[in-house]
C-alpha cells in the first residue's frame, strides 16, 4: 500500500519528513511519498524557494536512509499558479486559488467566511460561476502543472457540507465539473481518492464526490487512495473503504 499525498513542516505539516516515514513504516506502507506545496506568490502554505531546495536535499538523504525498508519518494503539490518548475519523482496538481481581474486570489479551501465574502463581492453571490471558474483551471490543470496525478478535484466544496451554499446536483455544477473531468481523462491523468477533508474533519466523504468518482471510473479513469496528511497519525486515514471502493470498480470493469 503507498500513499502519495502528504506535508511536513516544509509547508503547512505538523512534523518533520521523516517522522511522516517512519509513522508509514509502522503503518506498512511499501512505498511513502512526500508532498509539500509549491512555492506561489499567492501561497502563505508553499514553500519558500530555499525550502523548496532543503526540502529536495533531505528528502534525496532520507531515500537512502530508509532504503529497503519502504520507498521514499520526493514530490510536489504544485499548485495552478506555481512558480516551481523543478523535477520530482511525481507531481501532484492542484488548484487552491481563482485569479480574478483585479489580481485578487480567491482561496477555496481556507477561510469559510471570507470565501463567502469574496462569492458575493466579486460574483454577486452566484457560487455556480465561481464554480465554473474553478472547474476551468482543475480542467486545465494537467497542462498547466504537468502533473501525473490531480489533487482533490473538488476541493470547492470542502465547507459545503457544513455551510450548503450551492447544490451539487444544480446542472451548471455538474456541467462544470465534467467537463474538467473530461478534459483530465484524454490525458490520462490520475485522479486522487483525498480522504484529508475527512480526517480534519470537514467533509463526511472523499474528495471527488461519489459522482464523481463513479463518472470517472466508468469512464476508464485511474482512482488512487491519498491521505493529504498534515501530521503523521493521519496517513493512509480512511484507506479501507476507499481500496474497497476501488476494487469494485476494477471488478465491474473487467
Amino acid at each position: 500500500m503507498r500513499d502519495l499525498h502528504m506535508h511536513t513542516i516544509y509547508s503547512d505539516g505538523k512534523n518533520a519528513a521523516e517522522d511522516m516515514i517512519l509513522s508509514a513504516i509502522e503503518k506498512g506502507l511499501d512505498c511513502v511519498g512526500i508532498s509539500d506545496h509549491s512555492h506561489a506568490d499567492c501561497d502563505e502554505c508553499g514553500m519558500t524557494r530555499e525550502g523548496t531546495l532543503a526540502y529536495r536535499r533531505e528528502m534525496e538523504e532520507l531515500k537512502r536512509k530508509y532504503a529497503g525498508r519502504i520507498r521514499v519518494l520526493c514530490g510536489l503539490e504544485r499548485d495552478y499558479y506555481s512558480d516551481d518548475l523543478l523535477e520530482y519523482d511525481y507531481v501532484i496538481g492542484s488548484v487552491h486559488f481563482v485569479r480574478m481581474p483585479d489580481g485578487h486570489y480567491i482561496t477555496v479551501d481556507w477561510e469559510p467566511e471570507k470565501l463567502a465574502a469574496d462569492v458575493q463581492t466579486y460574483y454577486g453571490g452566484d457560487w455556480y460561476a465561481l464554480a465554473e471558474d474553478y472547474f476551468l483551471l482543475v480542467g486545465r490543470v494537467a497542462e498547466q502543472t504537468g502533473c501525473e496525478i490531480v489533487g482533490h478535484f473538488d476541493l470547492i466544496t470542502k465547507y459545503n457540507e457544513r455551510e450548503y451554499w450551492f447544490d451539487p446536483a444544480h446542472p451548471r455544477y455538474v456541467k462544470a465539473w465534467q467537463a474538467a473531468a473530461d478534459r483530465l481523462l484524454a490525458k490520462e491523468t490520475v485522479f486522487e481518492v483525498n480522504t484529508g477533508a475527512m480526517a480534519r474533519g470537514y467533509r463526511s466523504e472523499p474528495y471527488p464526490a461519489a459522482d464523481i468518482r463513479e463518472y470517472i471510473a466508468l469512464n476508464g479513469g485511474i482512482l488512487i487512495p491519498a491521505s493529504d496528511a498534515h501530521r503523521k497519525e493521519d496517513i493512509a486515514f480512511g484507506f479501507e473503504p476507499v481500496l474497497r471502493e476501488l476494487s469494485r470498480y476494477a471488478a465491474s470493469a473487467e
